[in-house]
């Protein structure tokens, strides 16, 4: 009985897929879905590229489809199959084991990436559960992403800093230039990617304390704790936010800085928003811009945060009297009757200013953010171009450095993280 039988007895959708048993040793399991991807190729020889760390690494690949799949999307998982076994015989250099899944068009109702991770991730949990390996990692990734050479071997170093280390977002970087793709496409990847990177330092501005990038090729998991959380969702997009959301209130989620995974800049529309969704609306458009969230929002946050001090420390007959002093958005998302019954009940379960922080943070949590930023743009402040927005900010964070373009811009902020 492995740590995981009871999880893969009720949680999973789908019976065993691979057969051969998994080395002992083994300690990642990349997990890949791959829908209409004509390269798989390239991910492939980035992935042996990469060194290889102190552990034995499976790969699996989930080809699927939605039942409305087109015939051509269907073609090319036919062909990404064959590619897969092809690459297999050939590559005399192949250092990890690979494993392609396919599931076929529209496996379950409602098919899309979610079920697509999800059967992977399921999968890679069985395996660890075969050798009781719990504390091993499944890496989250994308058919159409390369990654840095070090890859592998930063994500089993980071881990093996403590058990106590469960999760993390991974350092994603689009390319911003090159012969794949014409230049307008590289120019519109860097505003989304500007306005990704704006969004979490803004989120950090404010002091809202769990601000992390909820990628779905750029992050990782142990398998406990995978199990722990309930599993991957079966979302048809958005599906890598609310598993992050669900895995960042235990602990032990941090941010992986010292390697990177290259995502593609391409468009599509195979989900209704993230990376390729928006760089198509952007390629559709006449104007280059991006429009992101005013930095008074994140103003009103970073006002409404440090309050809580206060908050915890006045009376209960004076909720009401705070309340008033709330900023105006803040006032316009939640109502009067709302705050007062949240917070009485938050004070009453809480016996100190730590445990009311992270209690009060359970409840303005990231969904709550995030519907609180959508409330206000719809009510009170307008979106901004995302340089403008940015440089903006860095000019609240004291940062007098002048930026000719949103290239710049972005490499700062990018550099910004890699620094914290």
């Amino acid at each position: 009985m492995g740590f995981a039988s009871t999880y893969i007895e009720r949680r999973t959708l789908f019976p065993q897929f691979i057969n051969e048993a998994p080395h002992r040793d083994t300690g990642i399991i990349a997990v890949i879905p791959s829908y209409g991807e004509p390269d798989i190729v390239r991910l492939l020889n980035s992935l042996v590229s990469a060194t290889k760390p102190e552990c034995e690494v499976e790969v699996i690949i989930v080809v699927n489809a939605p039942e409305n799949a087109s015939p051509e999307s269907l073609d090319i998982n036919r062909k990404t199959l064959a590619e897969i076994e092809s690459w297999k015989k050939q590559e005399k250099n192949c250092w990890f084991r690979l494993f392609p899944i396919d599931t076929g068009p529209g496996a379950l109702s409602g098919w899309g990436v979610g079920l697509a991770r999800k059967t992977g991730m399921d999968e890679a949990v069985r395996r660890f559960s075969l050798i009781d390996n719990a504390e091993g990692i499944i890496l989250s990734l994308d058919a159409d992403c390369t990654v840095e050479l070090n890859y592998f071997c930063a994500v089993l170093s980071e881990f093996s800093k403590g058990k106590e280390r469960k999760a993390c977002s991974i350092c994603f970087e689009h390319p911003l230039k090159g012969n794949d793709f014409q230049e307008n496409i590289y120019l519109h990847i860097a505003l989304y990617e500007l306005h990704l990177r704006y969004y979490f330092q803004g989120l950090k501005y404010s002091g809202f304390p769990y601000v992390y990038h909820t990628v779905g090729s750029a992050m990782a998991v142990r398998a406990a704790e995978y199990v722990s959380s309930g599993g991957m969702n079966r979302r048809q997009a958005g599906e890598d936010f609310y598993f992050i959301q669900k895995l960042v209130p235990s602990g032990g989620y941090f941010s992986l800085n010292t390697t990177t995974v290259y995502p593609s800049p391409r468009p599509s529309f195979r989900v209704p928003f993230g990376t390729g969704a928006s760089v198509s609306k952007l390629a559709d458009g006449d104007k280059v811009s991006y429009l992101t969230y005013n930095l008074c929002a994140f103003g009103e946050l970073r006002t409404l945060f440090g309050m809580l001090e206060n908050i915890y420390a006045g009376r209960e007959d004076e909720i009401d009297i705070i309340y008033s002093d709330l900023p105006e958005g803040v006032k316009i998302f939640i109502a009067e009757a709302e705050w007062i019954e949240k917070i009485i009940e938050i004070k009453r379960n809480t016996s100190g200013l730590l445990s009311f922080q992270k209690r009060f943070f359970g409840w303005f949590n990231m969904f709550k953010v995030v519907r609180y930023l959508n409330i206000v743009h719809l009510e009170m402040f307008e979106k901004k171009p995302v340089e403008e927005a940015a440089q903006e900010l860095l000019t609240r964070l004291g940062v007098t450095d002048i930026f000719r373009d949103s290239r710049e811009l972005l490499l700062y902020y990018r550099k910004m993280e890699k620094n914290v």
